[in-house]
């Protein structure tokens, strides 16, 4: 996710979760490292386990969407935009481990690619706008569901909900990582991400039930497809 405010100078708390180079202490990019190698690793594990050969080309449609989609910005208010992160999106689709693997291809091709975030830092941006969001969503979308049953209105308010939470939380965890490394205190990085995140999160938590509406009226058993055994009551 990406939010700029015009005529300030950067590092700003508010600026990117695509994070650039020098945002963040060595330690804490260390810890980065070390958590996104972790569960990268077991979700190629999980995700050659358990996921069928068919589902592989969605894998990549899932990414090459995401990927358009991050390039458009929409606005959000006081001079700030962002745009979508698509972790729920992709966990919802095709489950956290297989969703995982999609966000760290997207960051990992904007990084190398189109240097949007730094290098040194992609652990850190692979755990805030994968691990974070990916995990955040799914939970919070099948738990919905779960509570809410499977009628179409609950499953589109279920992925809106889990869409915003995942945006709101991975800004927060984006925060806390900026107040831990020093570049902004959690005083003024907190409350500056939560606010402008919590807007954004609207426009991410639309563009998710957008996408299942349609993916509902063509393939609704790729929405379906990934659900936890126990969930989704009638």
């Amino acid at each position: 996710m990406f939010t700029q405010v015009p005529g300030v100078a950067y590092p700003m708390p508010i600026q990117p979760m695509h994070a650039p180079d020098g945002f963040f202490s060595l330690p804490m990019v260390i810890v980065g490292w070390a958590v996104a190698a972790v569960t990268i690793g077991y979700a190629l594990r999980r995700t050659r386990r358990e996921m069928q050969e068919r589902s592989v080309p969605l894998m990549g449609v899932m990414a090459a969407f995401i990927f358009a989609a991050q390039m458009l910005n929409f606005p959000v208010a006081g001079g700030t935009s962002g745009h979508l992160i698509g972790g729920a999106l992709a966990a919802i689709l095709l489950g956290p481990w297989a969703g995982l693997l999609v966000i760290t291809s997207v960051v990992t091709i904007q990084g190398l690619v189109f240097q949007d975030g730094g290098l040194v830092v992609m652990g850190l941006n692979i755990v805030n706008m994968g691990v974070v969001s990916v995990f955040i969503g799914y939970v919070t979308y099948h738990g919905l569901r779960y509570v809410f049953g499977s009628r179409r209105r609950a499953l589109f308010a279920s992925s809106f909900v889990a869409a915003w939470l995942a945006a709101f939380m991975a800004s927060i965890v984006c925060a806390l990582e900026l107040g831990a490394s020093g570049t902004s205190p959690y005083v003024v990085a907190l409350p500056a991400m939560a606010g402008t995140h919590a807007l954004i999160g609207i426009g991410e938590g639309l563009i998710t039930a957008t996408a299942l509406a349609f993916i509902m009226a063509t393939r609704r058993d790729l929405v379906h497809a990934n659900a936890p055994s126990s969930a989704g009551k009638s």
